[in-house]
């Protein structure tokens, strides 16, 4: 059912960059926008790994410098069938972790110094079988894919307000043009989000499978979410989606503001994994 949701949502996005294209600009501006936004995405795609390290302030370890963490990882790849990733150790006091990387061959799992005092090993598997899991779904691509929809459509808004549309849009109404310029940008950010939430879920059901232990990952989940509120976390926004629990939730909101996070409410997520422990046909 989630890849279902995803898919349809992604169609969305994509139709909605057709609409906007062919209102604002035509055949052309579509193309345009489009290549703009692959060509910026395609750049982060690949050096996406190092960037987010260093935004994080993280150092990769070997099996030397942190051998149970290693071999906790090793472990549980194999369980999943993934090649060995790199490993790295964040100086974050809050416990937290994250995957980043381009594809399996090259992919980073990290956790930060925070987490290894806060959870039990138990615990730790089912977080780093998370992080494994958007990994093997291939969520980097994925939200590479989403990223670069949503922003060829911010970039075809962009370029309608302020050059207009093409010669032939003038049978379009400028009120219906203006609400276009607005709210698809807009609207295409809530939808990339919202795939961003639904992949989390995914990470979820996918990482129990792997540990084995999807209470263990409900536990976890509880312990990060409560040091995320306590203990806040000096990173930037644009990698605060990748971390299993957003880093600076001390510093946002509810409510409306819901529609706007890049994670899942915590009590559904617990609840679907304390559902899955109870039925693994739950998932």
């Amino acid at each position: 059912m989630n890849n279902v949701k995803v898919f349809l949502m992604m169609a969305g996005l994509t139709a909605l960059l057709g609409a906007v294209g062919s209102m604002i600009s035509g055949q052309s501006g579509l193309v345009m926008a489009l290549v703009l936004a692959v060509g910026m995405n395609f750049f982060a795609y690949f050096a996406s790994a190092q960037m987010v390290l260093r935004m994080y302030g993280a150092q990769v370890v070997d099996q030397a410098q942190a051998p149970e963490l290693y071999a906790m990882v090793d472990r549980l790849r194999q369980r999943a069938g993934l090649p060995m990733p790199t490993v790295a150790l964040a100086p974050h006091v809050q416990p937290n972790a994250f995957a980043t990387g381009r594809d399996p061959e090259h992919a980073v799992v990290c956790v930060t110094e925070g987490i290894l005092r806060a959870v039990s090993p138990d615990e730790l598997e089912g977080v780093i079988a998370h992080e494994l899991a958007h990994i093997k779904n291939r969520d980097m691509l994925l939200m590479t894919v989403t990223a670069t929809l949503a922003g060829a459509i911010s970039n075809l808004a962009h370029f309608g307000f302020f050059f207009g549309g093409g010669r032939d849009r003038r049978d379009v109404h400028p009120f219906v043009m203006i609400a276009m310029l607005l709210l698809a940008p807009l609207a295409a950010m809530v939808v990339q989000l919202a795939i961003s939430r639904q992949r989390e879920f995914k990470a979820d059901a996918v990482g129990a499978q792997i540990s084995g232990r999807p209470r263990s990952l409900a536990n976890a989940l509880r312990k990060l979410e409560m040091g995320a509120h306590r203990i806040p976390m000096d990173v930037s926004p644009a990698v605060a989606p990748l971390a299993q629990v957003n880093p600076l939730a001390a510093v946002s909101g509810g409510g409306f503001t819901k529609w706007f996070s890049t994670h899942p409410p915590m009590e559904e997520r617990i609840a679907r994994l304390e559902a899955l422990a109870r039925d693994p046909a739950a998932r």
